[in-house]
């Protein structure tokens, strides 16, 4: 995946442009931490919380009709958990106080999570063009296919009984 330190600068600039969140996390759509910056929370288990969550909302957005997947936000009464896909393999998940100006951590939520999916992505691309490049694919062989006649089939012809019990 990305590297880490690009991922974490993401974060940090995301917290210094939306001043009111407690913390912002990476992870991978499998769960993984890629970065965080969550002081006094357990990553892992958010990650692992966001991922749960991510399949939930995956369906809800599904089952209703509106399209992949963008974005989740829950309010509690201390603040908000706000999701954002990042990509094809990445989510970005933010914490934010009660007082946090929606629009802005929507907007700056948004775009983080567009520069982390572009990482992520990019990360993820250029691993597989290595792995492709290091093991390739054996060419495919076609052998030409040829007919052979059949024998006539055979019948054989049996004088079966069957009974019934009555």
């Amino acid at each position: 995946m990305a590297s880490e330190a690009e991922v974490l600068d993401e974060l940090r600039r995301l917290r210094a442009r939306v001043p009111q969140l407690t913390g912002a996390l990476a992870a991978g759509v499998d769960g993984l931490v890629l970065a965080q910056d969550t002081p006094g929370i357990e990553p892992e288990r958010v990650a692992a919380l966001t991922v749960t969550a991510l399949g939930v909302a995956m369906r809800m957005a599904d089952a209703t009709g509106q399209g992949d997947f963008r974005e989740l936000l829950v309010r509690g009464v201390y603040g908000y958990v706000a999701t954002y896909a990042a990509g094809r393999g990445a989510v970005l998940t933010v914490l934010a106080q009660d007082r946090v100006n929606i629009g802005r951590l929507l907007l700056e939520g948004r775009r983080t999570g567009a520069r982390i999916g572009e990482l992520v992505d990019a990360e993820a691309a250029a691993t597989a063009e290595a792995a492709e490049r290091a093991d390739p694919a054996p060419a495919k062989t076609t052998t030409a296919r040829t007919r052979t006649a059949r024998a006539p089939r055979t019948t054989a012809t049996t004088n079966a009984r069957t009974t019934t019990e009555s």
